[in-house]
């Protein structure tokens, strides 16, 4: 059974990007903080090295760290990063959250009991408007060996920089099939944030240069970001 925001909650998928060694100290801190859940992913980065250097993340080997957690949790692992990671000084990444508007009963029940009443008192009161949102994440799925295109037409369309996962396709081959899409294996999703002033044009850069009728089979899509460190100088 799924839960969904009717049953008011409030979390947040925290996603962390950074080099390997932070990327030890960050999974630490989770441990420490007894978070219930948390999952470490290589990634690779894609920005020029001029660009790297702006955006405080030195090297092209790059680590994702992702979890889920009450929002007042993820607000203060935020700063827990900020401060042990020196967020926002060269070479020390990237951390944001996105909300999330469903899941699984039982991981709602098992971060709502870590979370306590902290968790279930900012949910009554929370309201995040999503016109307010400064940030969003670009998600590009991609067949292999297209994710310099992507990101060629995104930097065209004002994008910094990216970060790459390889991944292995699952799905429905007949249901490809009857839609006249060839289906390859082997992925490549390719991570951009951006503004939201920037978003469609970034988007409709990508999906012209990789849509799905192309060779690169590409799917497209954005998720909001409600707080970032590391990449201006948003607060939490």
């Amino acid at each position: 059974m799924v839960a969904t925001k009717e049953q008011n909650f409030s979390f947040r998928i925290l996603i962390l990007i950074t080099n390997p060694k932070l990327a030890k100290k960050a999974a630490k801190l989770f441990a420490e903080g007894a978070i219930p859940m948390h999952y470490n992913l290589n990634a690779m980065g894609t920005a020029s090295s001029e660009m790297m250097d702006i955006l405080g993340l030195g090297s092209i080997d790059k680590h994702l760290l992702v979890s889920i957690l009450p929002k007042p949790f993820a607000d203060e692992m935020l700063r827990k990063l900020r401060k042990a990671l020196k967020i926002g000084t060269p070479d020390s990444g990237i951390a944001f959250t996105m909300p999330i508007s469903g899941a699984n009963n039982y991981i709602v029940r098992m971060l709502k009991q870590s979370g306590g009443e902290t968790a279930k008192s900012t949910e009554r009161k929370e309201e995040t408007a999503m016109a307010e949102l400064k940030h969003v994440m670009i998600a590009s799925i991609v067949n292999q060996g297209y994710s310099e295109e992507v990101m060629n037409a995104a930097r065209a369309a004002g994008a910094a920089g990216g970060s790459i996962l390889h991944s292995r396709h699952v799905g429905n081959e007949k249901a490809m099939a009857f839609w006249g899409l060839s289906v390859q294996e082997e992925k490549e999703i390719i991570l951009i944030l951006a503004n939201v002033e920037n978003k469609l044009a970034i988007m409709q850069a990508i999906s012209d240069a990789c849509g799905i009728r192309s060779d690169a089979k590409g799917i497209v899509v954005s998720l909001p970001i409600d707080t970032v460190i590391g990449l201006n100088d948003d607060e939490i």
